[in-house]
């Protein structure tokens, strides 16, 4: 096997070579979560992964609450299926929460402060209430909780952690919150040795091949839970040395044949996030490109049968959209004529006209 297969092999597994029957929850699901601190980029990650591609479905799957965005792991905002939400959060958060210890003595965030701010909105949200950021921040600092110095996004995901709160739907561009239990009333309970299972084979399954160190990487687990989910597993996979490295993969991979495909990916796409290890699909010497000044920004990726061949941004004009391309080296008329109908693809996805591609 050679890295070109492990490529395509992942493009597979991800959802990108092929257009696929799923819905947005299903998506998700099958991913374990999707990365959502950028919105618009996430609902295109989810969208460009099912049949219609359509952008009013993956708003309606939020509207609909199948699926979540929330702080699972890494202390990041993902997506979620909401049927895995409180289990995923009792699993990883716990080791975010603790990581975030230091920060928060810095911040002046005791254990004081955290509960009297939940008694506050849980007062404030009870009945499915969905409340801004301004406004949550508003109901704190009317009852002498400092929200300055990030104190306040602290105490919003601190709370989020802890499965008092949850992303509820978007007020035009802005984001609201609303407390888990009235947005998400029910959803799987399962214990600790099923939650490592669970979200081993999610990941593994959904991701692979990938290593060990990426599952550590995407999890946060330590990794001797990460080795003890894998060993739990690794019987239902397929294990792969490649270049020194042992891959696993769901076996339903086995017979797939190298495809051609052409993406626009959003900037946190999982197929450029999950893993620890992007050399595979991005030259060394173009990584720095993706993030500009290493500020923790990623830019949206041209893929081309699984390799990043440059970056790309969109211009809205109306009801039109321009996809300027910076390409890491000279694109062929073909590559381009590819890249087009990807632009397309997404410019329906807006339900906007393309009237063009700048190289």
């Amino acid at each position: 096997m050679t890295q070109k297969d492990l490529l395509n092999l992942r493009l597979h597994s991800l959802k990108l070579a092929e257009k696929s029957n799923f819905t947005p929850a299903e998506v998700v699901s099958k991913l374990g979560a999707v990365q959502a601190q950028d919105f618009e980029g996430a609902k295109w990650s989810i969208a460009m992964r099912t049949l219609e591609k359509s952008q009013n479905d993956v708003e309606k799957a939020i509207s609909e609450r199948s699926i979540v965005r929330t702080w699972p792991m890494r202390g990041t905002l993902h997506f979620v299926a909401s049927d895995d939400v409180r289990w995923m959060l009792k699993l990883l958060a716990p080791r975010i929460i603790s990581g975030m210890a230091g920060r928060n003595r810095q911040l002046e965030l005791d254990n004081d402060t955290f509960n009297k701010s939940q008694d506050l909105l849980l007062r404030a949200m009870e009945g499915t209430k969905q409340l801004e950021r301004s406004e949550v921040y508003a109901i704190l600092e009317e009852n002498g909780i400092r929200t300055s110095q990030q104190r306040g996004i602290h105490i919003i995901n601190y709370l989020a952690q802890t499965q008092i709160l949850c992303h509820g739907s978007h007020h035009g561009k802005q984001p609201t919150y609303v407390l888990l239990d009235d947005w998400i009333p029910k959803s799987r309970e399962i214990s600790p040795d099923e939650a490592l299972i669970e979200i081993a084979s999610k990941y593994f399954t959904g991701h692979g091949p990938a290593t060990l160190q990426d599952f550590v990487w995407w999890s946060g687990l330590k990794i001797s839970d990460a080795r003890r989910a894998l060993a739990a597993i690794g019987h239902n996979l397929i294990h792969k040395e490649v270049d020194g490295n042992s891959y696993w993969y769901d076996p339903g991979l086995s017979d797939i044949k190298p495809t051609e495909t052409t993406l626009l990916l959003s900037g946190f796409d999982e197929y450029i996030l999950g893993y620890t290890n992007r050399t595979l699909a991005v030259n060394t010497s173009h990584l720095p490109k993706l993030v500009p000044g290493n500020n923790g920004m990623f830019m949206p990726t041209i893929v081309i049968d699984g390799k990043v061949e440059g970056l790309w941004k969109k211009e809205i004009k109306r009801d039109k959209v321009v996809i300027n391309l910076t390409p890491f080296s000279k694109l062929s008329a073909p590559k381009l004529n590819r890249i087009r109908k990807a632009a397309e693809e997404y410019a329906s996805y807006l339900g906007k006209e393309l009237i063009d591609v700048s190289n």
